[in-house]
């Protein structure tokens, strides 16, 4: 039968695990790295470029906007040319009704005369 002099199962256990050999686990760490280290330094090669296209990105952005600024500043200035020419061929057309005005009027002024 089953008395308490029998061993238990997990009586010894503790024992046979072996010493952790610092060794190992500096030359485990060590393969670890070297697995991992070249896909992350890819990756951060990758990240670095990345970030440097973004940079590049947003000064063509901000140049582009400046562009945009510099059109609407010249389509305001167009404008103004636009409105100062349509003004100045009222005022032309007001002159040319004057001068016709006063041709008129001395033309009348000179039939008076001879009256």
């Amino acid at each position: 039968g089953v008395g308490p002099s029998d061993a238990s199962p997990d009586e010894g256990v503790v024992e046979d695990l072996p010493l952790i050999d610092e060794r190992a686990v500096e030359q485990l760490t060590e393969g670890l790295i070297s697995h991992y280290l070249p896909d992350l330094q890819r990756s951060k090669s990758a990240l670095q470029e990345l970030t440097q296209n973004q940079v590049v990105l947003l000064e063509t952005l901000e140049q582009e906007i400046s562009k945009f600024k510099e059109c609407n500043s010249i389509l305001d200035i167009n404008a103004l040319f636009s409105e100062a020419k349509h003004y100045h061929n009222k005022l032309v057309n007001i002159r040319n009704e004057m001068m016709m005005l006063h041709e008129k009027t001395s033309k009348l002024k000179v039939s008076v005369i001879n009256i």
